[in-house]
């Protein structure tokens, strides 16, 4: 059981921040109209909010089950040397009862991550897209620009670094290049459509 969804965290900020910033630079370069870009934004950002709710669900299911089924088979088996009838039947019905517990409890683990995830990646993007189109050109794109250095830099960075042990210029270097590499790739790939 995770006591802190550190990855679901990390997860949501580097989405919901890289999203924002692909959705900002795209209306900032093509000049969209702010219905057409602020339609455009909302869309993009609740795919990847799904998306990542869903990947987040859908993997700890499968992770858990693989994992109990393996646990299951070894404790079915260390209690098939139970001589005595009566107290294997016990021991398995006992068994039987803490799975079904342990499967109620990782099922409500796996919905928290997945909320957890899918809600960080939703306000991670939201927040500088918000900023984008409230304020005036050329305020506008820095303000929100700034933003995702600050989730980015500072809480991204940050969290990870002191969460998972990982030194902080190391988690810059590592989430910068990330962040430039799926920008790039987004807006190449945007541009070519």
């Amino acid at each position: 059981m995770k006591k802190e969804p550190i990855p679901e965290v990390v997860a949501g900020l580097v989405d919901g921040s890289i999203t924002g910033l692909v959705v900002i630079l795209s209306a900032f370069f093509a000049g969209l109209a702010m219905n057409t870009a602020l339609f455009a934004a909302f869309l993009t950002l609740s795919a990847v909010s799904i998306t990542n709710f869903s990947s987040f669900l859908l993997g700890g299911i499968t992770e858990d089950l693989a994992d109990m089924i393996s646990l299951q088979t070894l404790m079915n088996y260390s209690l098939s040397d139970i001589p005595d009838k009566a107290e294997r039947e016990k021991s398995l019905k006992l068994v039987k009862d803490l799975f079904t517990l342990l499967h109620r409890e990782m099922s409500r683990s796996n919905i928290v991550a997945a909320v957890v995830c899918g809600t960080t990646t939703f306000l991670a993007g939201i927040l500088p897209i918000t900023t984008y189109f409230l304020l005036q050109k050329p305020l506008n794109i820095v303000a929100s620009l700034g933003i995702v250095g600050a989730v980015v830099g500072v809480f991204l960075v940050r969290y990870r670094s002191k969460r998972s042990k990982v030194h902080w210029k190391i988690g810059l270097l590592e989430t910068v290049v990330v962040v430039v590499i799926a920008v790039v790739v987004s807006l190449l790939v945007g541009g070519s459509a």
